[in-house]
């Protein structure tokens, strides 16, 4: 596959994203993989009992579960090469990559919450409608918070899900359009993004330390650490370089990093820690989980709250962190 294919393959379904998003007239690989998950999960769960089955049924959900994002996706590039780079096929490609992405969708969503918090005229129902939304992006309870705190959990979600939904698919997307320029027959940015989606919609559907979900969904959890592992690492080491902040790196980095490792998730601590830092604003604290009150470590304990204006910065700084990624994988992978 020549070399200016791939690039604008995954150059296109950047843009796309950017400017489109998820369609609701087109069926999104999440709600085929998200319909399996459920329906395996759901009748495993009802019908065999204890740790040892639901550890071998969530080994064997795992597998499935990505061998058939993965052989999809590379089902798809293959057809795409052996056509000689078929505009069907070409688009299709696109808008699957596309998808594996959440820039639009995620920033829109987040956005029109902040919006909603900070609008003094709304009434009761209102109230309702926000808690509805911000309880779509996070796994915790709100039915009961305040708007401080709906601001700060919508801003923690933005946050961690610009890592999940982001950068890391980004990342993986870019090992597979290197990949695929040395072989067809190597993982491409669509087998691999799909292979990433689907791991992060494993642990976001059944990825939770509490029954009953606990060792179903604990080899997806585990995994799905592991390959956010790197990218969280490098959005942390890159994104004071599109920032204002870029003066006090090693300071910023320092502190995010001593915040970061107080967190039992080894990436979500990181991800909400160099936004906060670089924000300026404060992180953390108390979240219900199935009725148990839970303090999470404080981050950035003397920052600001969270308001409007935090959150389109954090935006704005995820859109512009996404533009230097593209930058310099266009300069490696070009060369």
């Amino acid at each position: 596959m020549a070399k200016i294919e791939i690039y604008i393959l995954v150059l296109g379904s950047i843009c796309f994203d950017f400017l489109i998003g998820d369609p609701n007239y087109l069926l999104h690989p999440v709600q085929i993989v998200g319909f399996w998950i459920n329906k395996f999960s759901k009748t495993y769960l009802r019908y065999l009992k204890g740790r040892n089955s639901h550890l071998l049924g969530g080994l064997f959900l795992l597998i499935s579960t990505l061998s058939l994002s993965y052989f999809v996706g590379k089902y798809l590039e293959l057809k795409f090469f052996h056509s000689g780079g078929n505009l069907f096929w070409g688009i299709i490609i696109l808008i699957g990559i596309s998808s594996c992405l959440a820039s639009k969708s995620l920033i829109s969503s987040v956005l029109e919450i902040s919006h909603l918090i900070e609008d003094e005229s709304l009434d009761k129902n209102s109230n309702q409608n926000i808690i509805d939304k911000v309880q779509r992006l996070v796994s915790r309870d709100v039915s009961s918070f305040s708007k401080e705190n709906l601001m700060r959990s919508a801003t923690e979600s933005l946050t961690e899900n610009s890592v999940d939904g982001i950068f890391g698919p980004l990342f993986w997307i870019f090992i597979g359009a290197f990949c695929l320029n040395h072989s067809i027959y190597l993982p491409g940015p669509l087998s691999l993004g799909f292979s990433y989606k689907a791991l992060s919609t494993l642990d976001s559907m059944v990825g939770y330390k509490y029954e009953p979900f606990k060792y179903i969904g604990l080899f997806s959890a585990k995994l799905e650490d592991i390959v956010t592992y790197i990218p969280c690492r490098v959005v942390v080491l890159t994104l004071p370089f599109v920032s204002t902040k870029i003066s006090n790196y090693f300071n910023i980095i320092q502190k995010t990093f001593s915040d970061g490792r107080k967190y039992e998730s080894p990436n979500s601590g990181f991800s909400q820690a160099i936004f906060a830092y670089i924000v300026n604003i404060k992180l953390g604290g108390e979240n219900k989980y199935q009725e148990k009150i839970i303090l999470k470590p404080l981050i950035n304990y003397k920052g600001n709250k969270c308001n409007r204006d935090s959150i389109m910065h954090i935006c704005n700084l995820i859109i512009r962190l996404e533009l230097l990624w593209f930058v310099v994988f266009s300069f490696i992978f070009l060369i």
